[in-house]
């Protein structure tokens, strides 16, 4: 071979004395073929690729750019140097002797070459990006190889005369050539059409964000400076972000996502069913040791399954051990992201191969300073070598780390939609199992527990690799020594699995605590106002501080462990060396300790640190992940809505038609719904309707349903958007319907009220509208959504009666809107009846009575006696209306004696509702409404826009955190590491001198007291220091916890004195968020970043210590990459700190929307609204991808550059050793290299976890944000109020006037007015009167904006609230009831006796219901009290009232939204029992008001008319035309 090319050249390939030599230099065969052939080959080989799409693409060329045309110039210039080189050789060989053929060889395969390289360039026109990777690699590589040649002629040059001069000139000028190539290849070259996608698109293609990029952007070298500097300049916002290509994008990611899945969870439910007939088979098997005969045993087996089964179906039972398919997600994961593993398996794999390179290095370098007869260039060349392995090292890592980042935010994403698709398509039983705050738990923390795990997976199979690749590489220097070093680390492990096993079960304890603080707090917030107006907050503290007290005593034992395994882990790597290279000398006292033995087997052994300290670290992630996965493979393969029941077929004559129709709300429970026949035999109004909407669990028969539903629910469900959108609900705008719609529903008065008109936005479950606009807005939706089949449970029971018959006209009645369709309508009203076609009446547990009003009332029925006894006050109304009642279409009514859902309502708007205007007038006001709407008017938006901190996190926030650690603590951690250092240098600057023992010691015996000294205190200062850091790690660990305790009191103290405003104008995501994420994150996440920022530092500057005591000279160069690294860190921390702070603010939307969802299911699947609610799911997450992706890249942008630092500095350390080659001895230059090998990674770490801190720090701000908030007047004042006071009862308002927020108009315009003691006093008013308002300030969730109120002569403002609160009584609008017992719900602070609750149950008429409950008192009631019917609620709400039976009581629409007689359960019990207090009535149903003493009329927040019923009926005036509507004359016919 080496002939054949010896030929081909004409001179020597290979001699390898030329290197022999100080001037050494590579033979010119060689340099013409080898390094010639190299880069052409790479080329070759994939450069043809590139021209694919010249033959393939279908689109046309993007146009020609400058960039472009000077590219093809230049290509073609060296083509031009190629040809004439060419013809020089042709020329030559014609005149003398043929030249040898290496001369024609190489010109021709450079114009092939350049040609291709046209070719290339302009394929690339075809595509998005135009510069391509192949062609960037090429030119490194020629460049590269190109210099050796370079040298070699410039050294050539300078020793004597050039005899080839134009071969000489022609090789710089296409070396030049190429040059400039090369670095235009670094800009990215954009066509003018792709300019307008790249806008929308920026960003660099490698980092998975945007479109066209220069391709040194892949390799992350030039990446996103544009982002980077505005980042510094200004703090960055969601705008400045780049868009997300396209396969980056939720759609695409989860449409693959979702389709493996399916598979996997297909496959893993048939697992499922094998392991069940097994588990049967096993079963069945004992029963034939009894001798039964196959056929029984086939029964039993039955029987068996039943009994299985229902015990599945008890709450205690089901949550730990129902089966469920296992073993799914990780599959479907592997499957879909494929490729990303497969890419960044071969970068890992390239880099954990190249880290081995440096110790040989180190080893080649060191022997080269012992070692006085060697050439000076072969120092240089390490040198170099030893900065060029760095540099691919890290651009492998870097982009190794891209990937994994981008599969985290990938499978988070996919996790985040999957768990979003199945809350949107759960059956009801399966959503019964999980509770709104554990679904988010899944979405926030087990997503987020994948995202992490991501980044590490690869250490799985990187760990061991590098692990075994020591060991080979250091049995090479120490022989079996090594072993020694090995059992030690064997030891560790069982020490660490014990670790991490304990700290498991620790971390599964504490999520159970976690997900139980998380849901008392939701309930806190979603019941607020009961919690104030009962001055309960006192014992819910108590609760959730007790479950932190839990949470942070394991959180304690888990840090202690944690030091533990870290102290452990410094050890480690520090006793494997002891135990090496002490066993090493010990063994034969002709092993000396050298310099290159020692210093290599030290950075083997910094090799092996990296991963020996993952592996536990990714052992425990799993094992978070695994608990993870359980709990999302449990809810992801949970039921779904079974919708098979429900039939679409076309049948004549019925749009709704039940078929031996059986449902039940529980698989195993006992059916609630039996219906034979087209709607015969029902049990339960409200089961009837969620039966049709097919949330029911479907036991046999069906129901068939022709077109479309459209369903209104008996609790309004409102969304987080404008009026507007809340009634389109997704559909097209159709201007005339809408204002068809608007005025049917009565909103056109609203419209008025509401700051912007139908561009108010309304805040989360419609909290600044009162009961009943929520209820018409409602309404408005579903007529406006034009379906065939309305289904209305209950619409107009938390509406006013007058409104109520204006909606039944204009709406629901044979005259109203939706004439022509089917209505189904559910109603406690009787006043409607006569209107309707066909009555329904349902009564315990099957349809009793079925009819037209006529019908039934002939039968004398049940129906009928019901009448008779509730129907005199209605009477009158119903006669005035059974007129021109023509053509009836279809309007059926169900009544019955199910207790139903009650209705929140509270009137938060002023102003009141004028009698409708005649037409013309209507549509002025309306368009006057509308001109108004786009300027932002004051109070339009309710919800502010969540404040994001910018700029730098303030020092005090650092300050704060550790004052709540304790500054004793903290001073005592921080001295702990500098010790822990302080001893780290002393070991490293031993064992410098002990290798030099061996120089010194030369040629005698090694004296054996040495021999053991140098051993003892390299000991003694190893263990020293890992002592130092347990120190500081459980002092840490105390104060860490105890920061956490602080932090988290002053939160939810402050957070439960906030006033009502507060929780209005705030949604509750943000506030759950600062108790979720932030909370975590103080308690975990920056106790850890705070220590291994310390320690990270501690490093950087104890190792840059010890290479300036190696070569003083380098104490110069720390000073420029100082400042370079240090502008390198502020540029990228605050856009790092930004982007994290975007990030969190943009996440907050993705937890709102869902527990929105969540709320509102039944609707969005009623409407058929899936979709939309989903895509709106995927925008959310995007927006907030952006912000996690962005991060990742300017992540890669910073760790380039520090890492070019890193190599910076082992290159210098290298250099310096060279250059002073006689002065140093080889333990000190092993010193100084080894330790600089380590700090690129440390240099790593430090600004990662500087920015990690910085980043985590936020938390504490905003948390502390929290803390500041305003809080109402105190709790207790100085001046309590006499005992036993209010004794009287009297109350007494003077010129008192009250407005919500600061920028609001007033809602109560100065009210005067006396009650007396023990006065039945009814208030009435139209919607917006300022009703509520006046209980709000009896129990000042209201301050006076003037005026007082005095109760038994006490000025209510000047007492504490609590005083106040706990001195009066009301039965709320929503029976709000809290998860825990029902005797805590009655009496939170255990101050009554059992018998006395019993007496208050009794009188609440549940006694009896009660007693047969499980459990009894002890009863659990389920999250917002859905284990009992509305009615049962609201008894509770009467019994609570009974209990505390102040002297004043305030019944706020107590009774609106239930059945008539529970409504007069309730009314006789207020009546007996609170005979002798002074009672205060907000009715909307005037009857039950009639018997007051006075009634007091409100109209825009004042006094209209203040007397008793019979003279206000007397007189004409607003009461009289309110009674006149709910069809009252005279106070007689009142029987409730």
């Amino acid at each position: 071979m080496s002939a054949a090319l010896d030929e081909f050249c004409g001179s020597v390939f290979w001699n390898a004395s030329y290197l022999d030599r100080p001037d050494a230099d590579l033979p010119v065969c060689f340099q013409q073929t080898v390094l010639v052939w190299i880069p052409l080959g790479f080329l070759w080989i994939l450069g043809p690729w590139q021209v694919l799409p010249m033959c393939k693409s279908r689109d046309k060329k993007s146009s020609v750019t400058k960039l472009y045309i000077i590219k093809q110039v230049l290509t073609t210039l060296l083509m031009l140097t190629a040809v004439a080189e060419l013809v020089l050789a042709a020329v030559e060989g014609a005149e003398q002797d043929p030249l040898p053929a290496v001369q024609y060889t190489n010109p021709s395969l450079y114009i092939a070459t350049w040609l291709l390289v046209l070719l290339i360039h302009d394929a690339r026109r075809f595509c998005l990006r135009r510069d391509s990777g192949i062609l960037f690699c090429f030119w490194t590589l020629s460049l590269l190889c190109g210099s050796l040649l370079f040298q070699s002629l410039l050294r050539r040059a300078l020793q004597a005369p050039t005899s080839d001069v134009p071969r000489f000139v022609l090789f710089f000028i296409s070396y030049g050539l190429q040059l400039l190539l090369f670095l235009i290849s670094g800009f990215s070259d954009i066509a003018p059409e792709t300019k307008e996608i790249r806008k929308k698109v920026r960003g660099p293609c490698g980092s998975g964000l945007g479109a066209p990029a220069s391709w040194l952007v892949l390799c992350g070298v030039s990446l996103p400076h544009s982002m980077v500097f505005k980042g510094y300049r200004k703090p960055l916002e969601i705008e400045d972000i780049w868009e997300l290509k396209a396969e980056d994008k939720m759609q695409s990611i989860y449409t693959v996502f979702e389709k493996n899945m399916k598979t996997a969870v297909r496959k893993a439910q048939a697992e499922l069913e094998k392991r069940k007939r097994k588990k049967r088979r096993r079963e069945g098997g004992l029963d034939h040791v009894n001798n039964i005969s196959k056929a029984q045993s086939q029964d039993i087996l039955v029987l068996e399954e039943k009994q299985t089964k229902k015990k599945k179906g008890d709450k205690g039972d089901s949550g730990s051990h129902k089966d469920y398919p296992r073993g799914w997600l990780m599959k479907t994961l592997g499957k879909t992201f494929w490729k990303n593993l497969l890419l960044s398996v071969t970068f890992k794999l390239v880099h954990d191969l190249i880290v081995f390179v440096s110790p040989q290095l180190l080893k080649l370098l060191i022997a080269f300073v012992s070692d006085e007869e060697s050439f000076a260039w072969q120092g240089y060349v390490y040198a170099i070598l030893l900065f060029l392995s760095a540099m691919i090292q890290s651009l492998c890592l870097q982009q190794y780390f891209t990937l994994c980042f981008k599969l985290g935010t990938q499978v988070r994403a996919s996790l985040i939609a999957a768990i979003y698709k199945k809350s949107l398509t759960m059956s009801s039983a399966t959503r019964k199992e999980s509770t709104v705050g554990e679904t988010v738990n899944l979405m926030s923390a087990d997503a987020q527990r994948f995202m992490d795990m991501a980044n590490f997976i690869h250490q799985l199979w990187s760990s061991p690799l590098q692990i075994i690749l020591s060991i080979v590489f250091l049995w090479g220097e120490l022989g079996p020594s090594v072993l020694a070093g090995l059992a030690v680390m064997v030891l560790l492990i069982p020490i660490n699995w014990f670790l991490v096993a304990k700290s498991r079960t620790i971390q599964v304890r504490n999520m159970k605590n976690k997900d139980e603080r998380m849901k008392i707090m939701s309930e806190i917030l979603n019941g607020i106002k009961i919690l104030k107006l009962f001055a309960w907050e006192p014992s819910f503290e108590k609760r959730v501080n007790e479950i932190r007290a839990h949470e942070l005593k394991n959180l304690l034992n888990f840090s202690y462990l944690q030091s533990v395994s870290v102290f452990v882990f410094t050890c480690a790597p520090f006793l494997v060396s002891l135990a090496s290279f002490a066993v090493y000398v010990l063994v034969d006292e002709n092993n000396i300790l050298d310099a290159q033995k020692a210093f290599t087997a030290i950075s083997l052994f910094n090799v092996l640190r990296f991963p020996m300290a993952m592996l536990p670290l990714v052992l425990s992630s799993l094992v978070q992940t695994n608990v993870s996965t359980v709990r999302l493979e449990r809810y992801l393969a949970g039921e779904d809505l079974d919708t098979s029941a429900i039939h679409h077929s076309p049948i004549e004559g019925s749009a709704v038609r039940f078929s031996e129709a059986t449902f039940a709300w529980e698989r195993d429970g006992d059916a609630t719904l039996l219906c034979a026949g087209p709607m015969q035999g029902l049990a339960g109004k409200s089961s009837l309707v969620s039966a049709m909407l097919g949330e029911m669990e479907h036991i046999k028969g069906h129901i068939n349903i022709q077109g479309s539903l459209a369903y209104v629910p008996q609790q309004a469900w409102i969304q987080n958007a404008t009026l507007k959108d809340n009634i389109l609900f997704g559909s097209e705008l159709d201007e005339a319907r809408y204002q068809q719609v608007i005025k049917a529903c009565a909103l056109l008065p609203d419209l008025e009220l509401l700051p912007a008109g139908d561009q108010t936005e309304i805040g989360e479950k419609g909290i600044n509208l009162s009961g009943g606009q929520k209820q018409r807005v409602s309404l408005a939706r579903a007529v406006y959504s034009n379906a065939d089949i309305y289904v209305l449970d209950d619409p107009l029971s938390a509406v006013d009666a007058h409104v109520g018959k204006y909606l039944f006209e204009h709406v629901l009645g044979p005259k109203g809107l939706l004439q022509n369709k089917t209505r189904i309508l559910v109603t406690h009203s009787i006043s409607f009846l006569p209107l309707v076609d066909n009555i329904v009446v349902m009564g315990a547990g099957a349809v009793s009575e079925q009819g037209s009003y006529g019908t039934l009332l002939a039968n004398r029925g049940a129906f009928a006696q019901f009448l008779n006894s509730y129907g005199s006050q209605e009477k009158d109304a119903s006669e005035e209306d059974t007129t021109g009642t023509g053509n009836k279409t279809g309007l059926c009514v169900c009544l019955g004696d199910m207790k139903n859902l009650a209705l929140s309502s509270s009137d938060t708007s002023g102003g009141c509702y004028e009698p409708y205007p005649a037409s013309g007038n209507l549509t002025n006001s309306l368009k006057k409404a509308q001109e108004e709407a786009p300027k932002q008017v004051k109070g339009q938006k309710l919800i502010e826009k969540e404040a994001v901190e910018t700029g730098k996190v303030k020092l005090s926030m650092y300050l704060r955190y550790l004052r709540a650690v304790g500054l004793w603590y903290s001073f005592w951690v921080a001295m702990g590491y500098v010790a822990q250092y302080v001893a780290y240098v002393g070991t490293n600057l031993w064992l410098s001198a002990w290798t030099d023992d061996a120089e010194r010691y030369l040629n005698e015996t090694y004296p054996v007291e040495q021999r053991d000294l140098r051993i003892g205190v390299f000991g003694a200062l190893g263990v020293s220091q890992a002592l130092f850091l347990l120190f500081s790690t459980i002092l840490s660990a105390y104060g860490a916890v105890r920061a956490s305790r602080v932090m988290h009191q002053q939160l939810l103290g402050n957070i439960l004195r906030a006033p009502m405003s507060f929780y209005d104008t705030t949604p509750m995501g943000r506030i759950v968020n600062r108790f979720a994420k932030d909370i975590f994150t103080i308690d975990e996440t920056i106790p850890m970043s705070f220590r291994s920022w310390l320690s990270c530092l501690m490093g950087i500057i104890s190792t840059l210590l010890m290479i300036t005591l190696a070569t003083p000279f380098f104490a110069l160069i720390i000073i420029p990459l100082g400042i370079f690294y240090y502008f390198v860190l502020r540029f990228y921390i605050s856009t790092s700190r930004q982007l994290r702070r975007v990030d969190s603010v943009t996440r907050s939307p993705i937890y709102s929307h869902f527990g929105e969802t969540v709320s509102g299911l039944s609707v969005i699947r009623a409407y058929g609204h899936q979709a939309r609610f989903l895509q709106q799911n995927e925008i959310t997450m995007d927006i907030n991808q952006k912000a996690v992706y962005s991060w990742i890249i300017s992540n890669r942008w910073l760790a380039i550059r520090l890492e070019f630092v890193g190599s910076l500095v082992v290159f210098f350390s290298a250099l310096l050793a060279v250059i002073s080659k006689g002065t140093l001895e080889g333990g000190i230059v092993g010193l100084s290299v080894s330790s600089a090998l380590n700090v690129t990674q440390t240099l790593n770490w430090l600004v990662r976890t500087s920015s990690e801190l910085e980043t985590n720090i936020v938390a504490v701000e905003r948390v502390h944000e929290y803390t500041k908030v305003k809080n109402e007047a105190p709790w207790v004042t100085d001046k309590r109020p006499p005992r036993g006071w209010p004794s009287k009862g009297e109350i007494r308002f003077v010129d008192y006037k009250v407005r919500y927020r600061p920028e609001l108009e007033l809602v109560l315009q100065g009210i005067t007015c006396n009650i007396g003691s023990t006065e039945k006093v009814g208030v009435v008013g139209r919607t917006g009167a300022g009703k509520s308002s006046l209980t709000n300030c009896l129990f000042r969730l209201l301050e006076a904006a003037g005026g007082k109120i005095l109760i038994d002569e006490v000025d209510i403002a000047t007492i504490g609230l609590h005083d106040l609160r706990k001195n009066l009584t009301i039965i709320p609008q929503d029976p709000v009831l809290f998860t825990g017992t029902l005797r805590m719900n009655l009496d939170p602070f255990d101050q009554y006796t059992d018998e006395e609750v019993w007496k208050a149950l009794e009188l609440a008429h549940l006694k009896m219901y009660v007693q047969d409950l499980p459990g009894r008192l002890l009863y659990v009631v389920s999250e917002g009290g859905e284990n009992l019917s509305v009615g049962q609620r609201q008894l509770v709400c009467l019994a609570r009232a009974l209990l505390r039976k102040a002297k004043i009581l305030i019944l706020d629409e107590a009774t609106a939204a239930v059945d008539l007689e529970t409504d007069h359960l309730i009314q006789t019990t207020i009546r007996s029992e609170f005979a002798d207090c002074t009672v205060l009535t907000i009715a909307h149903r005037l009857h039950t008001i009639m018997d007051s003493n006075r009634v007091m009329v409100l109209q825009a927040g004042r006094i209209v008319e203040f007397d008793s019923p019979e003279e206000l009926l007397g007189k004409a005036g607003v009461f009289s035309m309110m009674a006149k509507d709910a069809g009252i004359t005279n106070t007689e016919t009142t029987t409730l």
